[in-house]
């Protein structure tokens, strides 16, 4: 099982990815740099918790877990 801040970071790092790829996109159909880190802001913060509450969600759910009998591990 992942530790919850493996998760968090996880999260974070996906969210620099795309949210740079949102505010790239969003500059270049607008032009507005101001639009475009508003945006990407806003979508940083909400699309980061709602992946956190995702991955947490999927964590505690065995299915395409497999477990070794011996050790009651992952792997």
């Amino acid at each position: 099982m992942e530790k919850r801040v493996r998760s968090l970071l996880k999260a974070i790092s996906w969210r620099i990815v795309a949210t740079s790829t949102t505010m790239f996109l969003v500059f270049l159909f607008t032009g507005n740099l101001v639009l475009s880190v508003g945006v990407g802001s806003l979508e940083l913060l909400l699309k980061l918790v709602f992946y956190y509450v995702h991955e947490r969600i999927w964590n505690m759910s065995n299915f395409g877990k497999v477990y070794d009998t011996h050790e009651k591990e992952r792997i």
